[in-house]
């Protein structure tokens, strides 16, 4: 509910009491208005050498603001007000957090403008999304920074009594979307839209491209982009913009593995396409990477890890060491689950995706037994097509179950 108040400036009481006081007064106005329930009122503003930021006033004003906050350190205030309206109860408190941004240029600034709305977001950038590319290093609670620090939140809420199953019922409820998914043909929940997956793949892709090679070969990547090209076009997300790229270890030359990130990205290995030298066995490996962005499993994952981000948080807050470890090994099931399941239903959707693409959907069973001879004969390595996805017997398995191929005894035995 949208507050009527207008908001104190902060240019005599300072950034803290500032936010302090806003957080308030919309509290205040909104507990006014409603019967029952808990109001949370906040307000965040930015702070740099004495100089306070809020929201932009218009582009150049966030243009300005921008450049200026990344020219050295700042501070990101939040208050935030809670008031029992049954109980005619207050809490006020602030959290702090600094911030340390890389120095942007003015193309850097535009480019992100381009893509991101800074109208809305204190100091005219979010962390979350684009804006986290920018940001060198932050003390204090990452939370804050995105717009509602839930440590804190947690700590005023038990002071009002409020229960922990309400409180992680709204905050998981907050943002999140329902979406149908054609690899489970069931709707799912999803926290993050399309738009801020792609924003992440984006920021991921910079950091692979930082610690990987970019392979220039233009008989690579010509044969890469049209065998993409082909897969994509018959997939179930045609929406995205995808994106096909060789890279190569900059110690291993010899790694085989391929890697899809949020938004439409793969990275394919340059020897993996050696191992695939068949197109038919290439296009198994791109379907395999493709049907992980169809299924959105990397956002998946990335939500369990938001969910153990926020278990840790309230371990914190309840100081329970018990509570902490089994926090830690719900997240570790959690990802060991989606790791096993979501490989095998790539494995299952990519068959499907090659064969609607004209190619031979049996050459991943070829190319699954290349790389069982292969890994018979080498030493483990740090990360490999082995490392990242199951056991091949089962991926086997997975693959004729798709194509209606039928199982033999070691199919069946090698599996369990």
């Amino acid at each position: 509910m949208p507050s009527r108040v207008k908001e104190r400036k902060g240019a005599r009481l300072g950034p803290k009491e500032t936010v302090r006081a806003n957080a308030l007064l919309k509290a205040r106005d909104v507990a006014g208005r409603v019967k029952r329930g808990i109001v949370i009122g906040c307000d965040t503003l930015v702070e740099q050498d004495g100089k306070v930021f809020g929201k932009p006033a218009d582009l150049g004003d966030a243009r300005r603001m921008l450049k200026k906050l990344s020219s050295k350190p700042h501070r990101l205030f939040t208050g935030i007000a809670l008031i029992d309206v049954e109980r005619h109860k207050e809490l006020v408190d602030v959290e702090e957090t600094k911030i340390e941004m890389e120095r942007l240029s003015d193309e850097e600034i535009t480019r992100y403008f381009r893509k991101c709305s800074p109208m809305e977001q204190a100091g005219a950038f979010d962390i979350q999304g684009r804006g986290g590319l920018f940001i060198k290093r932050i003390e204090g609670c990452y939370f804050n920074v995105v717009g509602l620090p839930v440590a804190k939140l947690f700590i005023m809420l038990k002071k009002l009594g409020v229960s922990l199953l309400v409180f992680i019922c709204g905050i998981g409820l907050l943002g999140c979307s329902t979406e149908y998914n054609v690899a489970t043909n069931r709707q799912d929940v999803m926290f993050y839209s399309t738009d801020r997956e792609v924003a992440i793949g984006d920021a991921i892709s910079r950091e692979v491209e930082k610690e990987y090679i970019v392979v220039q070969d233009r008989e690579l990547n010509e044969r890469l982009q049209r065998i993409g090209g082909r897969i994509t076009a018959v997939c179930d997300r045609r929406e995205l913009f995808y994106r096909f790229r060789v890279i190569e270890d900059k110690e291993d030359k010899d790694m085989v593995n391929a890697v899809s990130l949020p938004g439409g990205y793969v990275y394919v290995f340059k020897n993996l396409m050696k191992v695939a030298d068949k197109d038919d066995e290439l296009a198994a490996v791109v379907g395999h990477e493709v049907a992980h962005i169809v299924a959105r499993h990397s956002i998946k994952r990335l939500q369990a890890i938001w969910g153990y981000t926020f278990l840790t948080v309230l371990a914190a807050g309840t100081r329970d060491p018990g509570f902490a470890q089994g926090a830690q090994a719900a997240y570790l099931q959690l990802l060991s689950g989606y790791s096993q399941q979501d490989e095998l239903i790539a494995d299952k959707l990519g068959a499907r995706y090659t064969k609607r693409a004209g190619y031979d959907p049996e050459a991943m069973l070829t190319f699954l037994e290349k790389l069982q001879k292969r890994h018979k004969k080498e030493p483990p390595r740090a990360l490999s097509y082995f490392k990242t996805h199951p056991y091949g017997t089962e991926r086997v398995r997975a693959t004729k179950e798709e194509l209606g191929k039928t199982l033999d005894f070691e199919d069946i035995i090698n599996a369990y």
